[in-house]
């Protein structure tokens, strides 16, 4: 039997990357998904290709939030993965420089929209007594990034999140449980400005892993599997857990990185 088997599950960020690989992976596991993102649009290729039902959804917005709980009242797991470092359009964010406007601009997205996410999902899961909630965080929550401060701090806000909410739903006597990923340097779209696709791009791929003991980028599948696990019946006493996929880096003392993950 697929080991989601009957479950619905709403995943935010799924037009690409991560979010796309953990809907793609659910839906091979039987559960129906329903993909969200800020552009219909932009997700209605996988949402073609995998036929599941495709929603826009801001996570920063309260409003898009209360729309989806009225067309999505009740689900069995929440995968909180919409995420931007802030440098996506070249601002500044080390502590010095960076901008409160760039500084509240990741974490309306990164921070309120976890909280957003976990708030609607406790909400829908209620009625059933139990569900799994899976917040994407990072390596970058665990450690300090200097070049992207306001990343790193709203990465680790996602891990403690994590765990007030695993503990609320305990003890309000849910079977909710909730959890979070740590992925270090996965490679998504997001890498591709970098990377170029001229002779030179192994060489940087090789420089932008270099203090990974394993030597490589992470894959999005390998984040997804992990997913399934948590989305699963299988691991019913894990709650408030943190799960680092980083090729190693924690293990020792190279885990001081110098830039965003995911």
């Amino acid at each position: 039997m697929p080991r989601l088997d009957g479950k619905l599950c709403v995943v935010t960020g799924a037009a690409r990357g991560i979010g796309a690989a953990i809907a793609r992976a659910f839906v091979a596991e039987g559960a129906e998904v329903v993909l969200t993102d800020l552009s219909a649009e932009d997700l209605a290729p996988l949402a073609d290709t995998l036929g599941q039902l495709a929603l826009p959804l801001d996570v920063g917005s309260e409003e898009d939030w209360a729309a989806l709980a009225d067309a999505v009242p009740e689900c069995d797991v929440v995968v909180n993965n919409a995420g931007i470092t802030g440098l996506e359009d070249g601002a500044v964010h080390d502590p010095e420089h960076a901008t409160l406007a760039d500084w509240q601009a990741v974490h309306r997205v990164n921070t309120d929209g976890t909280f957003l996410g976990c708030r609607y999902a406790i909400r829908a899961m209620r009625p059933r007594g139990a569900g799994s909630i899976i917040n994407i965080s990072s390596r970058s929550g665990v450690v300090g990034i200097p070049a992207a401060a306001a990343y790193a701090a709203s990465k680790a806000a996602v891990r403690n999140h994590t765990k007030s909410v695993a503990l609320y739903c305990a003890g309000q006597g849910l079977n909710i449980r909730c959890n979070s990923i740590h992925p270090a340097a996965v490679l998504t779209p997001m890498w591709e400005p970098m990377l170029g696709d001229g002779p030179d791009r192994q060489q940087r791929m090789d420089a932008l892993v270099a203090d990974t003991p394993m030597r490589r980028f992470g894959r999005p599948e390998e984040i997804a599997a992990l997913s399934i696990l948590l989305a699963s019946d299988e691991c019913p006493y894990m709650t408030g857990a943190e799960l680092t996929v980083d090729g190693g880096i924690l293990a020792g003392s190279a885990g001081v990185p110098g830039g965003a993950e995911e």
